[in-house]
């Protein structure tokens, strides 16, 4: 495993560092303390050609500015707590707001906003993010020490290794908001990717984005991928879940009993991503509009400029009967993984 490391930014007064892992296949990541942020994953394609199959930012300070999301953790809860608000041992909290009246990914200083500090094991290809979170931050109760590890193995994985323990009941839902583009050219869509989920059922959503109360069977809609079809197949239908958005922002139930989770495919360039969780979700959203706040290789983030694979316990399953626990108590350790495997068909 070989180790290299530049600085990719300065925030709060001080260098920010972007490390970069590479294994014997030519497969590397990248990533910077600054949210625990993954930058740059790099793999060869069918032909050998290695390319940046990640849609992501090109420097720290549009990071810090834009909040883009793209590769980040995301934390404490991921996707949206209607009106940003639950009740905790009887007791009900208010916590900060910064999507209209909800909470999205964590609040408006969430973990993605947040320098962590990291350690680098160069031998076991691995990088491991901690932070503290304290009592309050974002209105959310007990102080929380979370540690995010990242492992490149020689097998082609990356795997995510999230951990966590709190002094005073509280919630946890982490995930990580990458964004692949399997054809390592951010100006091509990702509408001729194919996806497969090990997924019977998805959330519906309602009002403001937020997930209805209900899990919809995905039989004779645009959401059945349990056999793998172009994305373009429910991006591009009338389906009324679909249109509004013009795509996907949507939960999967994933299926426990499978250890395959899921697979994209990109037939052009032959890379395929294969995902492993003990998360009961996925949440997959296909970048449905262009985004000019800032520029990627000199242009905005065009529309359906990357697809996500967000792992996680179901959004706002604090509020909603069987989306899954999502508290964190005192003595308790919060652990999950998730594994994303790179190769290619010919």
């Amino acid at each position: 495993m070989e180790l290299t490391k530049k600085v990719f930014g300065r925030f709060e007064n001080q260098d920010v560092y972007e490390y970069t892992l590479t294994n014997k296949n030519g497969v590397s990541i990248s990533a910077t303390p600054f949210g625990a942020t993954l930058t740059k994953l790099v793999t060869p394609d069918k032909e050998g050609k290695r390319e940046n199959i990640t849609l992501n930012v090109e420097n720290l300070e549009d990071f810090a500015s834009n909040r883009p999301f793209y590769g980040a953790t995301i934390g404490r809860v991921a996707g949206r707590i209607t009106k940003g608000k639950f009740t905790l041992d009887g007791k009900d909290y208010q916590v900060d707001v910064n999507e209209g009246e909800n909470m999205l990914h964590g609040g408006p200083n969430g973990l993605d906003t947040k320098l962590w500090d990291i350690v680098v094991d160069e031998s076991a290809g691995r990088l491991v993010f901690t932070y503290e979170s304290p009592a309050g931050e974002n209105n959310f109760p007990g102080t929380m020490q979370i540690r995010v590890t990242y492992t490149l193995t020689e097998e082609n994985d990356w795997v995510i290794d999230y951990e966590a323990t709190t002094d005073e009941a509280t919630l946890f839902n982490p995930t990580n908001h990458v964004y692949f583009n399997l054809t390592g050219d951010i100006k091509k869509p990702i509408l001729d990717h194919e996806l497969e989920l090990a997924s019977l059922k998805y959330v519906p959503l309602a009002e403001e984005n937020l997930p209805s109360e209900e899990k919809a069977s995905v039989e004779g809609t645009p959401f059945d991928f349990q056999t793998a079809k172009p994305v373009k197949e429910a991006v591009l239908s009338d389906h009324e879940q679909i249109k509004p958005l013009n795509g996907l922002d949507h939960p999967f139930v994933l299926d426990q009993g499978k250890e395959v989770k899921g697979t994209l495919y990109d037939p052009e360039s032959g890379r395929e991503v294969t995902f492993y969780t003990d998360c009961n979700s996925v949440v997959v959203f296909t970048h449905n509009g262009e985004v000019d706040d800032y520029t990627i290789e000199g242009e905005p983030a065009r529309q359906y400029a990357g697809i996500t694979l967000e792992t996680q316990t179901l959004p706002d399953a604090i509020n909603k009967k069987g989306f899954g626990n999502i508290v964190l108590r005192p003595g308790e350790t919060f652990q999950s993984r998730t594994t994303y495997h790179f190769g290619t068909r010919d």
